[in-house]
């Protein structure tokens, strides 16, 4: 079962091991997206051990995600779905202490109610609804909360056009099924580049809150 072949998107013609060559390369944008806010984060002091492990989350996003598009099974869907909801359910409980400034009780309490609305709503989608980005949609509400709630900091700013270009990264996710047979080869690397570029920005936002990162501009 683990090991059954799954054809989801319009570059995969045959089960082969390189039959998404652009899918798979594609996902070198979240290895490099890791690599600069590790150096940012480096440049703003280190320290900052929650920005480290989502740096490290987004790294493990491009591999998990590289090993889906190329294995294309059952069991290698895990890879890629795994890193990215741990980033997901990170991040915002990192955005609920940093910056809504919230207590960890009070952040486990709404990180654990976010994630259990985000599983039901899920269930309620039909079948390919958004071709299969529908479960992507709370944490584009929660950026879009977030980042509005925060946004006369510069934190809450970056939050926003990340909202914004995970809106059109979603966009591109969404199509792909349906332009294979004007653009064989779909638009699913889109969704790469630009959901590197979101991780990339909310990285930033994180980093540059960062206790250590504040001290030092002050």
């Amino acid at each position: 079962m683990w090991s059954t072949p799954v054809d989801l998107y319009c570059e995969r013609v045959d089960p082969s091991f390189w039959a998404e060559p652009i899918n798979a390369i594609t996902n070198l944008a979240f290895i490099i997206a890791a690599i600069i806010a590790w150096l940012c984060w480096r440049a703003r002091g280190g320290g900052d051990l929650p920005s480290l492990a989502l740096i490290a989350v987004t790294f493990i996003v491009g591999a998990g995600s590289f090993a889906f598009h190329t294995l294309a099974t059952r069991g290698a869907v895990l890879l890629d779905v795994i890193p990215i909801a741990v980033f997901i359910y990170g991040y915002f409980l990192l955005a609920l202490r940093r910056y809504l400034k919230l207590s960890l009780l009070v952040s486990i309490v709404i990180l654990a109610l976010f994630i259990g609305g985000s599983q039901y709503l899920e269930g309620l989608l039909p079948r390919g609804f958004l071709n299969g980005s529908g479960g992507y949609l709370p944490a584009l509400a929660a950026m879009l909360v977030i980042g509005g709630l925060t946004c006369r900091q510069r934190a809450g700013r970056l939050i926003l056009t990340a909202a914004g270009l995970f809106t059109v990264s979603l966009f591109f996710r969404a199509i792909d099924q349906s332009v294979c047979a004007a653009f064989p080869l779909g638009t699913h690397f889109l969704w790469h580049m630009l959901n590197a570029t979101v991780l990339y920005v909310l990285l930033h936002a994180a980093i540059e809150t960062s206790p250590r990162a504040l001290t030092t501009a002050s």
